[in-house]
């Protein structure tokens, strides 16, 4: 597993990444944490145009279903002490440039993602928590926040914006999100102090549906058959922002931690889930000590890690296929740096 570095981009305090297709042809999109711009690069990581000059705060960057010229953004999440003022923003490619309008304020939403059940799209927003009154107040949990968006995403503004309803609350630290399958239906990772939560979207004449998976406390996760063996695993961070990584193999007793990284990764940040050589991988990457960035995954009966890079801080990664390959992209953060991996 090798893969040569190919810097795309310097974008101060980069973090937030996604990708769509259209027309045959890969878009990459990355989006700053801090007040900065948000690049659109082609597949190779050319750089095409700016979506926006600012105002970043971007923690998630979520292209719209069926829609390839609508991506939703959060804004204004500057940190977890600088984001009462964050929403969900949509962002329209026109042939003027992009647009903006707001699909709901939301003070501290982190974490986002689109559900889609049929021809039905369902808003899950994760907040990391309500209020504060000083700095590290911890005191006001999180929710997770569910709404059913309308048949026209263009349709919503700053005077008509998509109503959510408050589905879990008392969420502490509520970070950790991802997407995933329930018995074939759309459904979404919850992580925080709380443990891990299952998110089902409605379907088949049932309402949204809640399971807590893991009391562990939880900075973020993924859910996927690492072993092979039919069942998921769960890979998890603990705690917030925290150095543990570990993997959760489900028993008869519920999960069961069966694997951990033999030392402490400070602040574990990136975390994403692909294949590469036809397994399923954990790439993740901490922000502190030596940065590293890594793919974890289960061969030769037991799980393996292949160090990918060093020293970069990456604080997202995602991947996408070109010529049949996995690419990976990484916004390394602590060195400002939009990078590729291309495998060799």
């Amino acid at each position: 597993m090798k893969f040569t570095k190919k810097k795309i981009a310097t974008l101060n305090k980069c973090y937030a990444l996604a990708h769509f297709e259209k027309e045959g042809q890969t878009y990459l999109i990355c989006g700053a944490e801090k007040e900065d711009p948000t690049y659109l690069f082609d597949g190779e990581g050319n750089y095409l145009e700016t979506i926006c000059e600012g105002p970043g705060g971007n923690m998630t960057i979520e292209p719209f279903p069926g829609e390839p010229d609508v991506v939703l953004t959060t804004e204004a999440f500057y940190s977890p002490n600088n984001s009462a003022e964050a929403k969900i923003v949509i962002r329209t490619r026109t042939e003027n440039g992009w647009t903006r309008e707001v699909l709901c304020d939301l003070p501290f939403v982190h974490r986002f993602g689109i559900l889609c059940v049929g021809e039905k799209k369902y808003l899950i927003a994760c907040t990391l928590k309500s209020a504060h009154a000083f700095k590290d107040d911890w005191t006001c949990p999180g929710r997770i926040w569910v709404g059913e968006i309308d048949e026209d995403i263009r349709s919503y503004n700053s005077g008509h914006q998509l109503k959510l309803t408050a589905l879990v609350s008392g969420l502490y630290r509520n970070h950790g999100f991802c997407k995933t399958t329930n018995n074939g239906t759309a459904a979404a990772l919850v992580g925080a102090d709380n443990g891990v939560y299952r998110v089902t979207a409605p379907h088949d004449g049932e309402d949204w549906k809640v399971e807590q998976l893991l009391e562990e406390k939880t900075s973020d996760m993924l859910y996927a058959d690492f072993d092979g063996d039919g069942e998921k695993e769960l890979v998890v961070f603990s705690p917030f922002h925290g150095e543990k990584l570990s993997v959760y193999h489900q028993s008869a007793e519920g999960f069961m931690e069966v694997w951990k990284y033999d030392h402490d990764l400070p602040f574990l940040h990136a975390i994403w889930l692909c294949e590469i050589d036809g397994r399923p991988t954990a790439l993740v990457g901490n922000r502190q000590g030596d940065r590293e960035f890594f793919a974890l995954s289960y061969y030769d009966g037991a799980y393996h890690t292949d160090e990918i890079d060093r020293g970069a801080g990456a604080t997202n990664a995602m991947t996408f296929v070109k010529d049949g390959k996995t690419v990976i992209m990484a916004a390394n953060r602590e060195i400002d740096e939009v990078a590729l991996y291309i495998p060799e």
